[in-house]
């Protein structure tokens, strides 16, 4: 079963269904529109992703975002914004909106640091729990429908091919 998240999506299935790798793509620059390209390849998974991850749990009033800092804060409890930003992989900017919104629905608190005056812990409130267990069976659920389209035996080993690239991708951000 093939997804379709959107025109663009469903354009480029039709267009590289066909597409094996040969000695004539395999000479082609990396970059060439014949080849299959890591950035318009992570990019369509992220975003037909966070896309349909977006509509399902929409009734819950959370956004992907704050579905990745609730579990965030869930498994490193009382953190600080910096430390959540950090492991989140985004920017400070980013997560200060994302906390304030968060703090303001009542899903989060911030607590001053003992030892740090100007920085806060970050500590999940019971709604904000409950809210995260509710929208986990969703993320849950959605993971195994698009994992689906990798035969089992070889979705371990995806996975850890993927954290590789992630961790390359971080790498490179901290280079020239």
């Amino acid at each position: 079963m093939r997804l379709q998240f959107n025109n663009t999506c469903t354009y480029h299935l039709k267009n590289t269904e066909k597409m094996q790798a040969t000695k004539s793509t395999l000479a082609l620059p990396v970059d060439s529109p014949e080849r299959r390209r890591l950035p318009p390849t992570l990019r369509r998974a992220w975003y037909g992703l966070n896309q349909a991850f977006r509509r399902r749990i929409a009734h819950l009033g959370l956004t992907p975002d704050q579905f990745t800092a609730l579990r965030t804060l869930l498994e490193h409890d009382g953190i600080s914004q910096r430390e959540l930003t950090s492991l989140m992989s985004s920017d400070p900017n980013t997560v200060a909106s994302l906390v304030n919104r968060m703090e303001k629905a009542g899903v989060i608190e911030r607590q001053t640091h003992e030892q740090d005056r100007r920085a806060n812990r970050l500590r999940l409130k019971a709604v904000g729990h409950a809210k995260y267990e509710k929208a986990r069976s969703v993320a849950v659920g959605l993971q195994a429908e698009v994992l689906a389209a990798i035969p089992a035996a070889r979705r371990e080993q995806f996975l850890k091919d993927l954290d590789h690239l992630a961790d390359a991708c971080r790498a490179a951000t901290l280079m020239k």
